[in-house]
């Protein structure tokens, strides 16, 4: 018998265009692995039905035959079907609560559930991820937010050469255009209202790499966050006593944050110690806070996690709001983490209408860049935006496990179950009931449905 793995149809959001296995994925796992994917019809995917067809897939609405049937985003109730195996990204592993009847449904049925997230090495480092496309397109909606803000307070900005990232074709297309922004910028410089532009990326990993990816085809210079307090004074005596600006305006500053900048220790004097920063958050303080009158824009590219202080938060924003309008014009939130890191980023946004403006003064937003505020983006799906690059670039990265997955007998007890140790720990619900590592989860559902 034929080995099968089924690709479901995106349904969570109409934007939603990546798929987890490509045509040309599913080729080399025809031709190599005999194994036989089984694609459900999606008119919205980033790849047709040809693609897949000419590719050797087989394109029908039943996944039944399917043990394992892969997609992106979390599985509507009714879809699924009983003692079937799932692959995607869950969002269960912190209790959501808006997840937690899709999981409910899952235990009663049956079925088995395997979360990409939790995919990991034996150093727990996630190994099956969009974070690096995330970036590329969250920057490419910030800098485009940036350009229609600016634009709307009249001041015009190369920036708003800048399509929507997903009105570009292909990554390619998208990183030409952030060029010729970047060649406008070096040659006539930016406006004196928006000089110097700074630009701080808070965080190191997949995701900031993204980010660089499309900053650096612009004419940046990079400095150390301690720095930036001086782009702000306009001017300084040479030995010749002329003034001489600090800063140009046919570059961009741009910085990084780590950890050492976001806290400090409660304990007056001593140093910063990561590893004890992760191990005891309560013994540190926010310290965030000194950087951000001297950012234009601002991209979290963090994990968050409530033990950890927060960069930005309601009351700062209240504040300097009253003192006088500051300098920061946009908050990409890449990771959009909803009351999280960015406290102002009170709801994810989608494709169609990417920002929002959060007032300081009264607490409420208004979906655009118009208005008194901050305009934050918050894009919860932004690999969507560019769905055939991150699609190729995760089905490769997927392509080492899918033979496992596809010959796993996933009736067997959970002990028995042969699948790679990455796979095995990602494996959340296994024949209807919460594995050992994720039996925490209990506490947090819902009750069994009536059947």
């Amino acid at each position: 018998m034929q080995r099968c793995i089924g690709v479901r149809r995106e349904d969570k959001s109409q934007w939603e265009r990546r798929t987890p296995i490509t045509p040309t994925v599913a080729r080399t796992l025809a031709e190599q692995h005999g194994i036989q994917v089984v694609v459900q019809p999606a008119s919205q995917r980033a790849f047709s039905a040809a693609e897949f067809e000419a590719a050797g897939a087989r394109v029908q609405e039943d996944l039944s035959g399917c043990p394992v049937v892969l997609g992106i985003k979390e599985v509507p109730k009714s879809a699924f079907l009983p003692d079937q195996a799932y692959v995607f990204f869950a969002h269960v592993i912190k209790g959501q609560p808006f997840n937690m009847p899709m999981l409910q449904r899952m235990l009663d049925l049956g079925c088995t559930l395997i979360d990409y997230e939790k995919v990991t090495d034996d150093a727990g480092r996630r190994l099956i991820f969009f974070g690096w496309h995330a970036g590329m397109a969250g920057m490419l909606e910030t800098l485009w937010a940036l350009g229609q803000r600016l634009a709307w307070q009249g001041i015009a900005n190369p920036f708003t050469m800048l399509r929507r990232a997903y009105d570009y074709h292909d990554i390619a297309e998208a990183k030409a255009a952030v060029q010729q922004v970047g060649e406008a910028i070096a040659r006539a410089g930016l406006p004196p209202e928006l000089a110097p532009l700074t630009i701080g990326v808070a965080g190191y990993g997949n995701v900031a790499r993204g980010v660089w990816e499309i900053l650096d085809l612009l004419p940046v210079q990079r400095v150390e966050p301690g720095e930036l307090r001086g782009l702000d004074t306009l001017r300084y005596s040479t030995d010749q006593g002329l003034d001489t600006l600090r800063y140009s305006t046919d570059r961009i500053y741009v910085t990084t944050f780590r950890e050492e900048h976001m806290a400090a220790p409660l304990v007056a004097g001593a140093a910063f110690d990561l590893q004890n920063y992760y191990a005891t958050p309560q013994a540190y303080r926010a310290d965030f806070e000194q950087y951000l009158p001297h950012l234009s824009v601002l991209v979290n590219a963090i994990y968050w996690d409530p033990r950890y202080p927060r960069l930005v938060t309601k009351e700062y924003l209240r504040q300097a709001w009253a003192a006088g309008e500051p300098k920061l014009r946009v908050i990409g939130d890449i990771s959009c983490d909803i009351d999280g890191a960015i406290e102002c980023t009170v709801k994810g946004t989608e494709p169609g209408e990417p920002n929002f403006v959060y007032n300081p003064a009264t607490g409420q937003i208004a979906d655009g860049v118009a208005g008194e505020g901050v305009v934050v983006m918050a894009v919860d799906i932004l690999p969507s935006e560019l769905p055939r690059d991150a699609s190729e670039y995760f089905s490769g990265v997927l392509l080492p496990y899918a033979p496992a997955l596809a010959a796993a007998d996933y009736t067997a007890s959970f002990d028995d179950l042969a699948l790679p140790p990455e796979i095995k720990r990602a494996v959340i619900v296994h024949r209807g009931k919460l594995t050992p590592a994720y039996g925490y989860l209990a506490q947090h559902l819902i009750s069994p449905e009536t059947p």
